[in-house]
């Protein structure tokens, strides 16, 4: 059986076409299974007692994120999601409040730096939104920040960062590099040893909604004053942490090479279906190794109102991204197709179909 395969039966049948999973991708049943299991033990033998016995399965979890962040001594905390995993983190920093990040730089990012004090200096990156590492290391000889901040795959935009070349840059120049990994994590190589990574359970790794990690090297937790202990076990979902959990196993069984592989060719068929439809513009290229393609309208089109036709007509789910998710960077809304690695050939030619009935 495929990896393809082998993922789309884990799962109940889907109703529609799902090409959403930059948003939240589908559970498997394991994973339900064991956040509704959990919450039948919690039933029978009370809330914190069953919190007590789940221990070493959360903690397998963490162990799963420390291996696939490349970070085998990080502290790792279950959050409720990525911003609030950016948001423990910032709130906690002791040192200096500046920050150097890209023009792309996600909007809610933006704000919860801006909420913590931190004064945001850009790093240069090419037409495309990608890094120029050269150039970024000399503006941090010149100019170094307290911190730098990469998301290392967009959500409005299907490029990779170059997070490989530019992490040694950063461990050279003494400076923490902090990762955001939402939409990396499960999708390309996050493994670089960075001091700080953060990322979801929904997208990528398919695990329940309401949850996260973060995951901080010892030399950085040393310089925090940290806040979330109490956070981190009394009051939360722990059921959605388990099966977080076991959605993080069930990735790693498959093998992250394999669905990274895998998810490069999504995107090439992807962007190769989605090319020739008339009245919108793909933006990645072709051979962008990621399964996150955006499409821009050429022809007035709102991604907004077409998304909705495409759930409400055709049963199609994708993601409209507006200006609003990169205001430093994007100049108008695009469509976001995002397909896992059961996607085929059948359900992009479905989508290429009924964007021309909707256009």
């Amino acid at each position: 059986m495929s990896l393809a395969e082998h993922w789309r039966s884990a799962r109940v049948p889907v109703a529609g076409v799902h090409l959403d999973s930059a948003a939240c991708s589908r559970q498997s049943n394991a994973v339900i299974d064991a956040a509704a299991t959990h919450a039948r033990h919690e039933a029978e033998v009370g809330g914190y007692v069953a919190g007590e016995a789940a221990a070493p399965a959360l903690d397998a979890g963490r162990a799963a994120v420390r291996a696939l962040a490349g970070m085998p001594d990080a502290e790792v905390v279950y959050t409720t999601g990525s911003n609030h995993a950016l948001d423990l983190f910032l709130s906690s920093w002791t040192g200096p409040r500046t920050v150097a990040c890209l023009p792309g730089e996600y909007g809610p990012n933006l704000a919860i730096l801006a909420a913590n004090g931190f004064q945001v200096r850009t790093l240069p990156a090419d037409e495309m939104g990608r890094l120029r590492v050269g150039e970024a290391t000399a503006v941090l000889e010149a100019h170094p920040s307290a911190l730098v901040h990469l998301t290392v795959l967009a959500s409005h935009r299907g490029i990779v960062q170059p997070l490989t070349e530019f992490a040694p840059v950063c461990r050279a120049l003494g400076l923490p590099l902090v990762v955001d990994a939402a939409q990396g994590l499960g999708h390309v190589d996050c493994a670089v040893d960075a001091d700080v990574l953060y990322t979801s359970s929904r997208k990528w790794l398919a695990g329940p909604r309401g949850v996260g990690a973060l995951a901080v090297r010892p030399e950085v937790y040393g310089r925090l004053s940290p806040r979330w202990a109490p956070l981190e076990m009394r009051e939360a979902n722990i059921g959605a942490r388990l099966g977080f959990s076991l959605a993080l196993g069930e990735h790693l069984a498959a093998g992250p090479v394999a669905v990274r592989t895998r998810l490069a060719e999504v995107g090439r068929l992807t962007r190769t279906v989605l090319a020739e439809v008339p009245g919108w513009q793909v933006i990645e290229p072709v051979d962008e190794p990621t399964a996150l393609t955006t499409l821009r309208p050429t022809n007035g089109a709102g991604p907004t109102a077409v998304r909705a036709k495409l759930i409400a007509e055709h049963q199609i789910v994708t993601t409209a991204c507006e200006v609003e998710r990169a205001p430093g960077e994007m100049d108008g809304a695009v469509l976001r197709v995002s397909p896992h690695v059961d996607g085929g050939v059948e359900d992009l030619e479905r989508l290429a179909e009924a964007l021309v009935a909707v256009g």
